[in-house]
């Protein structure tokens, strides 16, 4: 589900491009790489505070009484045991087992509201439907109605704090709120990547220029500002935060992916896929995992280049980018079984991958 024929828009494109931004394609869509140095944007995420476009989302949601037994059935968490304003993420599984999505869910009162890719939105929707077919639910593709920004970095929740009000520290992860930005509804739902506390604020289309300034304008007041995914993608990798349709997708399983512990309840009951995930689980292992990988190459290494063993590949490169905080290209990437232990280490083309 990862390929996207054409590239979508950031509702902030005109904004940004006014601003001197520079765009690139993340997520099927085009966001912005960096608004002047990569580097610095890199700064605010790891030391102050940076807002992040996040509007490569599909927001979808579902209705009617059946609501809750649907989604149970189909997706790898628990969702009947959502509490209201509580959400969690899962996997949307084919019966093989193989990764077709990863959809947050949220209890919203009388719905339950779905975040996942706008990028494989129209093949989601269709692949979800098919799953209702006695059951009273009723799916609304909300995708064009709403965009979402983030705030993350370590004064994220003092600009949290000062944009809404609300002490992040008060929240659960992946708890929601209604709550007002400088005047304009949102919902904002507490985000922690890297365990490192921010939010992320859900709001109407129509909104989200105005909400992104006033984010803007209080990230810099706390030594920050706005934050491009050449800086993101860095931080992410960093942090060994996985990323759908770089790092996993349709052609992996959930334990090779390494979201076993993250994504999956191995108490619910019954799940599309659940068969391959539960013999996986016994089994013990998986004949490849996802892997973090730091290279000795003066270079850029490129997605998709095998990595080596005495000649012979034993895993392939997924996704890259230089650690100002390690001097050195990162990235991730999946190695045969027996190659995947720290320390470990691979040929690349221009020198060597190790496993850390």
């Amino acid at each position: 589900m990862e390929e996207k024929s054409e590239e979508l828009r950031t509702a902030l494109e005109a904004m940004h491009l006014a601003n001197g931004a520079t765009l690139g394609t993340w997520f099927g869509c085009a966001l912005p790489d960096r608004f002047l140095d990569w580097r610095v944007e890199y700064g605010y995420l790891r030391e102050s505070v940076g807002v992040v476009d996040k509007n490569y989302r599909a927001y979808l949601s579902f209705a009617g009484p059946d609501r809750v037994r649907y989604l149970n059935a189909i997706l790898t968490n628990n969702i009947k045991e959502l509490a209201e304003n509580r959400g969690t993420v899962s996997l949307f599984l084919n019966p093989q087992g193989h990764i077709q999505a990863e959809i947050e869910t949220y209890a919203l009162g009388e719905e339950l509201f779905c975040i996942s890719y706008a990028m494989i939105r129209e093949r989601l929707i269709e692949g979800l439907e098919k799953y209702i077919i006695m059951d009273d639910v009723t799916l609304s593709d909300q995708t064009e109605e709403y965009g979402t920004l983030a705030v993350e970095g370590p004064k994220a929740a003092a600009v949290t704090a000062e944009l809404t009000g609300v002490d992040l520290g008060g929240m659960a992860e992946l708890e929601t709120r209604e709550v007002l930005v400088g005047g304009a509804p949102c919902r904002m739902i507490r985000r922690s990547p890297g365990g490192v506390g921010g939010a992320e604020f859900l709001a109407k289309r129509g909104d989200i220029e105005a909400l992104w300034k006033t984010a803007v304008e209080a990230a810099r007041r706390h030594g920050g500002g706005p934050a491009g995914y050449a800086a993101l993608n860095v931080v992410r990798l960093e942090q060994r935060i996985p990323w759908f349709g770089y790092d996993f997708g349709e052609k992996q399983i959930p334990h090779e992916a390494g979201l076993q512990d993250s994504h999956i309840s191995y108490t619910k009951g019954c799940y599309t896929g659940q068969e391959i995930v539960e013999r996986v689980r016994s089994r013990g292992q998986v004949n490849r995992a996802r892997v973090s990988l730091q290279f000795d190459a003066a270079e850029n290494v490129a997605a998709n280049t095998p990595l080596l063993a005495e000649g012979k590949e034993v895993g392939i490169v997924t996704r890259t980018g230089f650690s100002p905080g390690m001097n050195a290209w990162i990235g991730m990437g999946y190695v045969r079984r027996e190659k995947a232990g720290v320390g470990t280490k691979m040929e690349v083309a221009g020198g060597t991958a190790t496993v850390i």
